[in-house]
């Protein structure tokens, strides 16, 4: 009942809540993300979804435009700003997933949206993490957020998949909003693209 139907409500109710009475503090962010950081405001990329459909994700900014002599955008270690570390290691810059809460593409919790270009390497039982919404937040992003492994992040996605209920749900906010204002595990490029880690395993 709450997988099926409670939780879709929960969804609906609190991103409209949340966004009705935050718009201040978006609008707020997007003037600081112009100014600090340039247009457009917000960061727009495909993921994969509920039984991999694709979708649209957004975020607020975090890296400049700043390109080499030769046109080619700088590595992201020299893109980001403090202003961009500040947005991430506080997750304002993940806010305006809330429409995509609203839209039915994201839900509160779950596993979080990997890239598109990571579908052809997963294995039958990490693709588990694709039968529910992705989340905003989620068992790994609790337990460790981008500083854990790549086996890791599986392991804790697949068990939030198959104990999903109110209560793990609510266990995984507590330990979020920790995590968050911890600042723990917050690591720029932490781990390799899982398409290369995924191919030296299967050199290995």
């Amino acid at each position: 009942m709450y997988k099926n139907c409670i939780k879709r409500l929960l969804d609906i109710l609190l991103s409209l809540l949340i966004l009705v009475l935050f718009c201040w503090l978006y609008l707020i962010l997007a003037v600081l993300v112009r100014v600090n950081l340039g247009s457009p405001v917000l960061f727009k990329q495909a993921r994969p979804g509920k039984d991999e459909k694709i979708f649209n994700m957004y975020k607020f900014r975090t890296m400049t435009d700043k390109k080499d002599s030769e046109g080619n955008l700088l590595p992201d270690e020299q893109r980001i700003t403090k202003f961009g570390t500040f947005l991430r290691k506080t997750s304002l810059d993940e806010l305006p997933e809330f429409f995509n809460i609203l839209k039915g593409d994201m839900s509160f919790i779950g596993p979080r949206p990997l890239l598109v270009k990571y579908l052809p390497y997963y294995n039958e039982r990490e693709r588990l993490r694709h039968s529910v919404r992705p989340g905003l937040t989620g068992y790994a992003q609790a337990h460790g957020r981008n500083a854990i492994s790549w086996e890791k992040k599986f392991e804790y996605d697949i068990y939030y998949v198959e104990h999903l209920s109110f209560a793990t749900d609510i266990k995984v906010i507590i330990d979020t909003v920790k995590t968050v204002l911890s600042h723990d595990g917050v690591v720029l490029n932490a781990l390799p693209d899982f398409d290369d880690y995924r191919k030296q395993q299967i050199k290995e």
